[in-house]
């Protein structure tokens, strides 16, 4: 329904643009088709990441809502860069702006664009996925709200040049905001421990068990933008502690750090049985 929504607007959108002069609906409607690629990005990567792991997948395809992302943060940015370089082309030659028909179409994407991003507010919050498809709306309609603005002020003044100005103001607030989204996609793109995930922390927990010598090899990484994974040598001069501890363990980390897949390696002896001893070795 959001992506039918979005498709439609910007059709109407890029006609109301060329027709009424206006930069700001022209760079609104170039964002909303960012956001329809988006959407259908999310989309697919959903659908990827539901299926069951095989012997070449052996996490399944969870990966696919990272990929899907980090090219959504990359199409915002693509967009806003197409939008400034219209924008300056408008102060070289500025041209009378239909007024009446920016507030209108405008006004309209402000519904189209909040009723889509109510669809994917509740899952918003944990995938960073959703989290890129619901701030790209989130975004256009600010824009729209900018433009009706923009029109407003055009219809009372006359003064043409509003229409580039908000359209570049519109663009800085645009990549200022989803400059973190941008940074965390990457950053997850290059398997960095989740920013749900302290590592220190985790650390000390794992040190604190109850007879746990020692710790090495300590990995955490994202499976997907909801899932995490970590794997970690520990040492244990007393032995294996039995199937309970570590049933015990794994219950803990997922509930304490979100840490949905753990693997422990348990080695009794302290000194340099193990070849990924050193943090330098992975």
């Amino acid at each position: 329904m959001a992506t039918s929504l979005n498709v439609l607007f910007v059709l109407i959108e890029t006609a109301a643009g060329f027709i009424g002069h206006s930069t700001a609906l022209l760079a609104d409607a170039g964002h909303n088709l960012s956001d329809v690629l988006s959407l259908l990005l999310a989309w697919g990567a959903s659908r990827l990441a539901a299926r069951a792991p095989s012997r070449r997948f052996t996490y399944g395809m969870k990966s696919a809502s990272i990929l899907a992302a980090l090219a959504n943060a990359a199409l915002l940015w693509v967009a806003l860069g197409a939008i400034l370089i219209e924008t300056l082309q408008k102060f070289a030659s500025p041209e009378p702006a239909a007024a009446g028909l920016m507030m209108a179409v405008a006004a309209a994407g402000i519904a189209v664009n909040g009723l889509s991003a109510l669809l994917f507010a509740r899952g918003s919050k944990d995938d960073l996925n959703l989290r890129a498809a619901f701030q790209h709306l989130m975004a256009d309609a600010a824009v729209s709200a900018g433009v009706v603005l923009a029109g407003l002020a055009i219809h009372f003044t006359a003064w043409n040049w509003i229409d580039p100005v908000t359209s570049l103001v519109i663009t800085l607030m645009i990549a200022l905001g989803s400059w973190s989204m941008l940074k965390e996609s990457v950053q997850m793109g290059l398997l960095a421990v989740p920013a749900s995930v302290n590592e220190e922390k985790l650390r000390a927990f794992l040190l604190a068990r109850p007879g746990i010598a020692a710790l090495h090899d300590l990995h955490v990484w994202p499976i997907s933008t909801t899932d995490t994974a970590m794997t970690a040598h520990i040492i244990m001069p007393g032995g294996h502690p039995g199937d309970a501890f570590l049933h015990g363990l794994a219950h803990d980390l997922e509930h304490d750090f979100g840490i949905g897949h753990a693997t422990i390696q348990i080695e009794t002896d302290g000194g340099h049985g193990c070849a990924l001893h050193s943090d330098e070795v992975v």
